[in-house]
């Protein structure tokens, strides 16, 4: 019979055992409408916070939507429970609904309210009457103000894709499956590698993220990329695109030579200078930032000139009623494109002739769950999780952090009144 030993532990060290805290970290399941099958942590992501953070727990709750199964999650050795009430912080991607909100706990998701959206008053006030401390994904940024986590690229890699496929229907040229029904950014490419398409000019405004997710999609596809001058000025054989940024669409209204900082730092001081790409182009991918008070990149009335040639929109920044005239409002995966009719400004048919064909989906990465999940949880696991092992030592949750003891925290004061109603 082995002995057994006594552990003898002295006063101090056992009162720091009992003082060990596991930072346990819930992935809820998604609950608003319209499903969305994205996450934020892939049982890969998990896995690698587990091996890395010892004082790591995660507990996965179970989900009949999400595009990771439960059985994926266990087979990773990931916990799969109902019992988020057992959780530090919970990481979800869209709102959640206010029934199902769990008093006192740290929330991560985007709550689409950092811009008084009026739809999300009542959650944000939720938020604030059940002691919870929301830390949105929008505002999780370094130093510098340049978001850590987003899903961008992946809606810019469904928005051209989409894009194409809304192209082909427009003019009757070839048909394309939905996104959805594609596996990953590889399947959409090769589709797009079959398309027949004609000499045609395409036009991406953008090269943040969004913008140059869809420039993957381009470069994938083959399609060759010209600069401004031959894009305005050159005809070709095949079909060619441009991509393009705020210096190049806008000009200064002194006549003086502006450049990106001057234009985010002023942007009442330009005007558009889309025009001369409208007269050229075919089929326009709109991937830029559009902030309070720079110009449209093109009005209603210059969409019914008569040297308007776009007949195709993609606005993957979906800015409603805002500076690409032609997005009326945003359209859904399950009806992705509808018709502008530049003489009335009203919606139509996107089959018209007339008609500017319009896709304007503002959950595009909700498409490519798969891979938009994977991207989102890289970025998370390298810039948010180090922060609750480290003290926060960059600042990244103190800046995120929205609320905290029943009351919106200094940066987003502002909100009070939206939260009152008085706005």
């Amino acid at each position: 019979m082995k002995s057994l030993r006594t552990l003898i532990i002295p006063p101090n060290l056992g009162q720091n055992l009992y003082q060990i805290h596991f930072m346990r970290f819930g992935i809820i399941r998604e609950r608003k409408n319209p499903p969305d099958r994205r996450v934020v942590l892939s049982p890969e992501a998990c896995q690698k916070v587990l091996s890395t953070y010892e004082d790591a727990q995660i507990i996965v709750e179970p989900s009949p939507i999400r595009v990771f199964t439960n059985e994926e999650y266990k087979e990773a050795g990931i916990k799969v429970a109902s019992k988020m009430e057992d959780c530090d912080a919970l990481l979800g991607v869209k709102e959640v609904p206010i029934k199902n909100l769990i008093p006192n706990k740290k929330y991560f998701f985007f709550s689409h309210t950092i811009k008084k959206q009026p739809y999300n008053r009542k959650l944000l006030k939720a938020i604030l009457e059940k002691n919870i401390e929301l830390y949105d994904h929008e505002v999780i940024t370094n130093e510098k103000g340049i978001r850590l986590v987003a899903f961008g690229r992946y809606a810019g890699i469904v928005g051209a894709y989409n894009g194409f496929r809304a192209y082909g229907l427009k003019n009757k040229l070839y048909k394309l499956p939905k996104a959805q029904k594609l596996a990953d950014q590889k399947a959409l490419i090769e589709s797009l590698k079959n398309i027949p398409l004609p000499n045609i000019k395409v036009l991406l405004t953008g090269k943040g993220r969004v913008g140059n997710g869809a420039k993957e999609m381009l470069d994938g596809m083959n399609l060759k990329q010209v600069g401004v001058q031959e894009f305005l000025e050159d005809t070709f054989d095949h079909a060619v695109y441009c991509q393009i940024d705020v210096d190049e669409y806008n000009l200064r209204k002194d006549g003086t030579k502006g450049n990106m900082q001057d234009f985010f730092d002023h942007p009442d001081a330009y005007r558009s200078n889309f025009f001369r790409f409208a007269m050229v182009s075919d089929f326009y991918i709109a991937g830029h930032f559009y902030g309070d008070g720079a110009p449209f990149l093109f009005t209603r009335e210059d969409a019914k000139h008569p040297d308007f040639k776009i007949n195709t929109v993609a606005d993957i920044s979906c800015d409603i009623d805002g500076p690409v005239a032609s997005t009326l409002r945003s359209s859904t995966i399950a009806d992705p494109i509808y018709g502008y009719d530049p003489n009335t400004e009203t919606e139509t048919n996107y089959r018209n002739k007339k008609a500017i064909a319009v896709m304007a989906v503002d959950n595009l990465p909700a498409e490519l769950p798969r891979d938009a999940s994977g991207g989102f949880a890289e970025a998370f696991v390298k810039h948010v999780i180090p922060a609750f092992f480290n003290k926060d030592a960059d600042g990244i949750l103190n800046r995120a952090r929205m609320t905290k003891n029943g009351k919106l925290t200094e940066p987003y004061t502002y909100l009070q009144d939206y939260v009152d109603g008085k706005e």
